[in-house]
């Protein structure tokens, strides 16, 4: 049966009529031609094509093909996924708790969300879901539903997922008890140093702000000064909740970011004077995965001198996204302006080579070995730009921190890579407590005295390995051991720390190895910060 276009499909020129008004009004001739052209193609397909024609499934592809050669943020979102896209800045589900994308008809974990069971059994950015409880679901054109529809579950039922790691010859089967998905924005905050808070932002969600705001009021009744906040791989989330949190550190009227198109006029957007922490030191550590939000707030900090930024360069999303609603409850996610730093730099990188080759740029990076060395990274004049203190600073392609740190890889192993992947140290600990976390109560009855007093000594070492051979195959090489071993010591007691009190355990007990948090306390810690915001020599 073939089915009229009037009923099925909105010209687009009335659609446009009905979302952009003024934009429409100034469509040129050309613009014209091209929707005329489009949706008289559609007329002749229902009309003379020689089956019958399922015309949603056409428009979609269309919309698909079409937002496809415009740049990788610009998406569909069909009706049955528009909610789903927003729980995790929203409220909470149950699942096994990753953020993906759906690239080349691949599943693409984008990150496991902090605290959930992905994360704790070592699910990792950049690992793609090939079977799924047995199913195939690579090269299988699967939707974003169709993922959720399979992922999601009630708290306790069990899913296999098998995965493809770069650089593993073999799929990694991962069987992950579904779980109540977290969706707290601070994932950490505790006192690093008698003056030294530290707080770690996972996501910018609705509310964020209201998060930090009672996180530092609590770091402050304990002596907080000095704040440590980190960024690192927060792949960004609200706009307006990036705006809040920089404002939490601007004095009022200072620039924070503006946004820019060529419909859309520029809109700024300025400091208030409600700020809570406008006067103590502020270092910012940032990685490849900090995007969009988080790259607001360092490069506003960063451009007024506010504060220290330490780590690597971001990831350099500079786009902002716009929902227009379509007839049929679906949705296109557009990209409608840029957004500048307050020196006026645009810190988005190149996707003139297409949406693959720019979510590759993070591999590229390791590969070419700017995750190792800043001195890698070449920056043009003409993306050079000067702060009040006349630092310099630069735009396209991300935020370039003050202070870079190299990724360090010096600490591990094979063998640890392994019981990562296995999920050796999450079940191990569990097993532990199953058996402990009584004695373990009793004896440490807070957090402070588990983590001067609880050791990981050589016999419960013994007993992990012992373990790991036993009930995953696994043993250590000649002279993982020797690189790993603090590391695997350091990752079982943060672990433990975690299943006993919190999340913000963890990362007190595993910030002792980061790099990027020993170096932002020592600059804090030795009076260097003053010298480093006014050193115009970059």
């Amino acid at each position: 049966m073939i089915q009229s276009t009037k009923k099925i499909l909105l010209p687009i020129s009335i659609l446009l009529l009905n979302l952009l008004p003024t934009q429409a009004q100034v469509m040129s001739s050309e613009q014209e031609e091209g929707i005329q052209k489009f949706n008289t193609l559609l007329s002749i397909v229902n009309y003379a094509y020689v089956d019958s024609v399922n015309n949603g499934n056409m428009v979609e592809d269309a919309i698909v093909a079409v937002l496809k050669n415009l740049d990788p943020h610009s998406v569909y979102i069909p009706k049955d996924e528009l909610k789903k896209m927003n729980e995790p800045l929203e409220g909470n589900f149950e699942g096994i708790g990753i953020q993906f994308n759906i690239l080349n008809d691949t599943i693409s974990v984008v990150s496991p969300i902090s605290g959930g069971p992905s994360e704790k059994l070592g699910i990792q950015s950049g690992d793609k879901i090939i079977n799924i409880k047995g199913e195939l679901v690579a090269g299988t054109k699967i939707s974003n539903s169709g993922v959720a529809d399979r992922l999601r579950g009630k708290k306790g039922t069990i899913v296999n997922v098998e995965i493809k790691r770069q650089g593993e010859k073999k799929l990694i089967s991962y069987d992950i008890e579904r779980d109540k998905i977290p969706i707290y924005s601070i994932d950490a905050s505790y006192m690093a140093s008698p003056t030294v808070g530290y707080i770690k932002v996972n996501r910018f969600a609705r509310n964020t702000t209201e998060e930090f705001d009672d996180a530092l009021t609590q770091l402050k009744a304990k002596g907080l000064q000095d704040l440590i906040l980190d960024l690192r791989g927060n792949g960004g989330g609200y706009l307006n909740t990036a705006f809040t949190l920089a404002d939490e550190f601007l004095a009022d009227n200072k620039m924070i970011v503006y946004t820019e198109g060529r419909i859309q006029p520029r809109e700024e957007y300025k400091a208030t004077s409600r700020g809570h922490f406008e006067k103590g030191n502020v270092v910012v550590l940032i990685d490849e995965g900090s995007a969009s939000a988080s790259e607001i707030v360092s490069g506003a900090i960063q451009d007024w001198d506010r504060g220290l930024i330490i780590g690597r360069r971001s990831f350099g999303k500079g786009l902002v996204q716009k929902p227009f609603p379509l007839p049929d409850g679906s949705a296109v996610r557009l990209t409608t302006a840029k957004y500048y730093t307050p020196t006026g730099r645009s810190i988005q990188k190149s996707y003139k080579e297409g949406k693959e080759a720019y979510y590759k740029d993070i591999v590229n990076r390791y590969e070419h070995g700017e995750l190792f060395s800043a001195d890698s990274i070449n920056f043009p004049d003409s993306l050079k730009y000067f702060t009040p203190n006349k630092r310099v600073v630069y735009g396209g392609g991300g935020i370039m921190p003050d202070l870079f740190i190299p990724i360090d890889t010096s600490m591990n192993s094979e063998f640890n890579s392994k019981l990562i992947r296995t999920g050796s140290y999450n079940t191990y600990v569990l097993n532990f407590l199953d058996k402990n976390r009584k004695q373990l109560a009793n004896q440490f009855d807070n957090f402070e005295s588990f983590k001067s007093d609880f050791l990981i000594d050589q016999e419960f070492l013994d007993e992990f390995y012992a373990y790991a051979k036993n009930k995953k195959s696994l043993e250590p090489e000649t002279g993982d051991l020797e690189k790993s071993e603090k590391l695997i010591q350091v990752q079982l007691k943060a672990l433990i720390a975690r299943n006993l009190y919190n999340v913000s355990a963890y990362f007190e007990i595993i910030n002792e190895l980061n790099e990027s948090y020993i170096e932002a306390l020592k600059v804090l810690g030795d009076k260097n910060y003053t010298g480093m915001l006014e050193n115009s020599s970059k």
